[in-house]
């Protein structure tokens, strides 16, 4: 496991509540006594700060609206602590939004992470209630909860609501692609575009489809981070105001039984997540963050081995982007409590929860399943393997990956021509142009847009149909780059490319015209190109990786992680792996 820096709090002694980590001044007694006389500036009595106390991490922002909600949150998660008997004390970490942040929120995932575990060290208190919901926040919260070691719980924001364009259901944001996709090619005039953009986002919330956020609500919960039906419920309803009630009770109970985050995050419940990230058709950049997570409890991800789970287990959630429905429609359907029910066979059911009973206890304890279309059975999937397949070849000999299940399946299987972007400039500058040498069997490759390439791995690998091909009629085509590219994107997209281009990785070496064969059967993809041609390329045009001067930038670079290690910093993760996960042994 992780290093712990709180192995003394298992003692039934050690301090707790307000007398934890005095701040150091040479006397511990004069330290609390400094520190209540503060606190009490602030009108509290002996009483009061007598209870355990329960830390609840405050992610509002202006520029959050999938966090829109956090004052009711915060609220009723204070309720809850205080009718368990416990104090809540509610502080500020850094809050990042995706569309809102640059060069993309992923770059500041990890300074989320340091900054959560931080606070988490330095300010007395004997569990925390994390809440997230924008797709980086919650593994970044999960990530440096699993280092700093206390009692965690996870509460999600919650998905927005759907709404309604022309008679249609909509939502973001494969809804957002979509449509943007129809006005590129023509289809749909400036005024659709306008009214369409004013529907998309119909409350305060996370993305309404299976996207990275959606997928890490449920991941949370398959993890056991969760108080059970943490995952589902839509922002703005009252379901979402109670799971918040119920997760600041059950702090308190964590806080008193010393329920810490190791006892949680254990390898069964990483294991239970990737086959429920499978089981949704979840993001690829659940790949991503639950590498990243595991990595700090110690746990290495074997990807050929999370590749072999996924051809045992089918896509069950009939979402978008893999399926057609939405996120109210899955919580209506009963669920991940309906989902974990369909898993049970393929599930760790001994896997310990922050309730402090087991998944399979928690599953047993839920009120029975009923008749639906949004959950299927694993006799009838929407998809009959996993959403996510784990690619291997030449072209990346540290792995890559694709979303199946929201793929052009005539696709699956392709060989075609290298059309090659040097980076997001380049791409931007010729993407549209009527003059690019480009047809729709052809292979789109976009280099540098990996984590040090960018920096921070945007999610650019959703590259776009080339306009003249759009207006054609073109849906689809194969892309290939070292980036990710938004869990509510489809298309036949490979991402995550390792090691990166701007490392030196083949894929900085692939020239126009060059032969792409991608064989998702075969879990191939390779570049057609000999050795002895490579090592020429290499020899006359050597990389030099991307550096700074000073501030995050210079430590984002200089110590971040490829994709399959998580994007992390080479120093937070676990002093020393313990384990690979999955455990799923070769056929």
């Amino acid at each position: 496991m992780a290093e712990q820096d709180t192995h003394k709090d298992d003692a039934a002694d050690a301090p707790a509540g307000m007398r934890k980590g005095v701040t150091h001044y040479g006397d511990a007694g004069f330290s609390l006594f400094l520190r209540k006389a503060f606190i009490k500036g602030a009108g509290y009595t002996d009483a009061a700060l007598d209870r355990p106390v329960i830390g609840i991490a405050d992610t509002g922002s202006g520029y959050n609206p999938c966090h829109g909600n956090m004052p009711q949150l915060i609220e009723a998660v204070q309720r809850g602590v205080m009718l368990a008997g416990g104090l809540p004390v509610k502080f500020p970490t850094i809050s990042i939004g995706e569309s809102f942040a640059q060069p993309t929120s992923m770059y500041l995932r990890n300074l989320m992470s340091m900054d959560t575990e931080e606070m988490l060290r330095a300010q007395p208190m004997d569990a925390v209630v994390l809440i997230g919901g924008c797709d980086k926040t919650v593994p970044a919260q999960l990530m440096g909860a699993a280092s700093a070691g206390l009692p965690a719980i996870q509460l999600i924001t919650g998905s927005m609501l759907t709404g309604s364009h022309r008679g249609e259901t909509v939502g973001a944001c494969t809804d957002c692609r979509r449509y943007w996709g129809k006005f590129r090619a023509e289809e749909i005039d400036e005024t659709e575009i306008a009214d369409v953009n004013n529907q998309l986002v119909a409350s305060v919330g996370t993305c309404s489809v299976m996207g990275t956020a959606s997928t890490m609500a449920c991941v949370a919960e398959a993890l056991g981070m969760t108080v059970p039906g943490g995952a589902s419920p839509p922002a703005v309803t009252a379901d979402r105001m109670r799971v918040a009630e119920h997760t600041g009770s059950v702090a308190v109970q964590m806080a008193k039984s010393r329920l810490t985050i190791d006892k949680v995050l254990t390898a069964k419940a990483f294991e239970n997540a990737m086959r429920v990230l499978l089981a949704i058709g979840g993001s690829t950049n659940g790949i991503v963050h639950l590498t990243a997570i595991a990595g700090r409890m110690g746990f290495e991800v074997d990807l050929k081995a999370l590749d072999r789970m996924g051809r045992e287990t089918p896509v069950l959630v009939d979402l978008k982007p893999s399926g057609q429905h939405y996120m109210e429609h899955f919580h209506a359907a009963g669920g991940m409590t309906a989902l974990l029910r369909e898993l049970k066979p393929l599930l760790h059911l001994d896997a310990l929860t922050v309730t402090g009973r087991t998944l399979g206890e928690e599953i047993d304890a839920a009120r029975p399943s009923f008749k639906q279309d949004v959950i299927r059975t694993r006799a009838h999937p929407i998809y009959p393997q996993g959403g996510i397949a784990v690619l291997q070849g030449n072209l990346a000999p540290g792995g890559a990956i694709i979303k199946q299940s929201a793929a052009d399946a005539k696709l699956m299987e392709h060989e075609g021509r290298a059309v090659v972007f040097e980076g997001l400039e380049d791409l931007a500058n010729r993407i549209d142009s009527d003059d690019l040498d480009v047809t729709a069997d052809d292979v789109l490759v976009l280099k540098n847009i990996g984590p040090k390439g960018a920096p921070g791995m945007p999610e650019a690998g959703y590259i776009p149909i080339p306009r003249k091909l759009a207006r054609q009629g073109v849906k689809d085509i194969v892309r290939i780059s070292d980036g990710r590219m938004s869990g509510t994107a489809f298309g036949t997209i490979v991402l995550h490319v390792t090691p990166e281009s701007a490392v030196g990785g083949p894929l900085a070496y692939v020239r126009n015209g060059d032969r792409i064969r991608l064989s998702v059967e075969k879990r191939e993809l390779a570049l057609l190109v000999s050795v002895d041609e490579l090592v020429r390329r290499k020899s006359a045009q050597p990389v030099v990786a991307p550096t700074a001067q000073r501030g995050y930038r210079k430590l984002f670079l200089e110590t971040v992680t490829q994709a399959d290690q998580g994007v992390d910093f080479d120093f937070l993760r676990a002093a020393k792996m313990v384990a690979k996960v999955p455990s799923v042994p070769p056929a």
